[in-house]
């Protein structure tokens, strides 16, 4: 048995890299489903975050108005920008480079990712990685920091809104974080976090609308900021709370997180949740062959052709089917041409390029 596998008081529930996994196809010999289930307990408000968070929505919601009704094109597609880097700054940056270490990012990529993930304002990236590994090592515990266990609300927003459970602190304390504490970019960023994020994400966003294309700074600030801001944070809470309820389990139907288009397509890619839980070190988080719901893959891969992204890991066609085969819930896709179940339409009618002439 791996020796990552354990904890100092129980077991885990995941795997957080493939050193941890304990079977040829990346799971774990033991069943530990029983495992996953929540304290009954008065969870504890922390009323400072439920009035921020309430007025954030309300800002949002107004902002949505203004969208519709007194916006600048400009502005709006600002705000749709600051989006899109903002959730490479959480899905290529804090989660596939600095929680699984799915691959390697030469120092400017590495400064980009950090600036992105600054503007995405959910904690700097070293904190966001330790409990995103906790996330995966205790999954759907009272150890997981948002255990979909307690319910869609709870593992969307909730979880923010009161105070940790205190075995989310005890399991975040025992992981290794040493590898993000060692990172210049991280401990510059944790460091000047408390300056960098309100300069980031709510100050130049508001400043920038107003002096480039002279936008109203009621326009400014709900639009591209308060708008923008919250939306980001729904959309990536979606992978937490709506891809562990909803969806296919073709890779281990023995788990919650699910297949879930949906989530896929505004989190750029984070969506394919059961493969994600399976094999956490694969840098595309999913096993789909292009980048159509997967733009943070697609991010991933143009810097590894420039030479800033390198030692993308992934897995396996054989792994994959191996496990599909073992824990999957029968819905997995054609394995690839030839597979038994394939249409003889496909096979006919397909364009074969290059093809060799015998």
């Amino acid at each position: 048995m791996s020796p990552n596998a354990l904890s100092s008081t129980n077991l885990c529930t995941g795997v957080l890299n493939e050193n941890d996994a304990e079977t040829i196809d990346g799971g774990l010999l033991e069943e530990r489903t029983h495992l996953k289930s929540a304290e009954k307990r008065q969870l504890k408000l922390v009323w400072r975050n439920v009035t921020a968070f309430a007025l954030l929505h309300i800002f949002a919601l107004y902002g949505a108005w203004l969208m519709i009704t007194s916006a600048k094109f400009y502005t709006i597609f600002f705000a749709y920008s600051l989006y899109v880097v903002s959730m490479f700054g959480i899905t290529a940056g804090a989660h596939r480079l600095w929680a699984h270490r799915t691959y390697k990012a030469k120092l400017p990529l590495r400064i980009i990712l950090m600036i992105f993930n600054t503007i995405a304002f959910q904690d700097c990236a070293m904190h966001w990685a330790r409990d995103h590994r906790v996330h995966h090592k205790f999954s759907e515990t009272d150890a997981d920091p948002h255990n979909a266990t307690r319910g869609f609300f709870f593992s969307h927003i909730g979880w923010l809104l009161c105070r940790k459970h205190p075995d989310v602190i005890a399991k975040g304390r025992q992981l290794d974080i040493s590898d993000l504490k060692a990172d210049p970019v991280l401990q510059f960023q944790r460091k000047y976090y408390n300056i960098l994020m309100p300069l980031l994400c709510f100050i130049l966003p508001t400043i920038i609308p107003m002096y480039f294309w002279d936008e109203y700074f009621l326009n400014s600030w709900f639009v591209a900021t308060m708008f923008r801001y919250t939306f980001t944070l729904n959309m990536t809470w979606l992978v937490n709370s709506a891809a562990h309820a909803w969806g296919h389990r073709p890779y281990d139907k023995n788990i919650n997180p699910s297949e879930n288009t949906g989530v896929a397509i505004f989190a750029f890619g984070e969506g394919w949740h059961n493969y994600h839980h399976v094999f956490p070190w694969d840098y595309k988080t999913a096993e789909l062959g292009n980048y159509r719901l997967n733009f943070a893959t697609a991010f991933i891969d143009f810097f590894a052709k420039i030479g800033w992204a390198y030692d993308l890991k992934t897995v396996s066609p054989e792994i994959i089917k191996r496990r599909a085969q073992r824990t999957g819930d029968g819905t997995h896709n054609l394995w690839g041409w030839g597979d038994k179940d394939q249409d003889q339409v496909e096979i006919d009618h397909a364009t074969i390029v290059n093809k060799k002439e015998y």
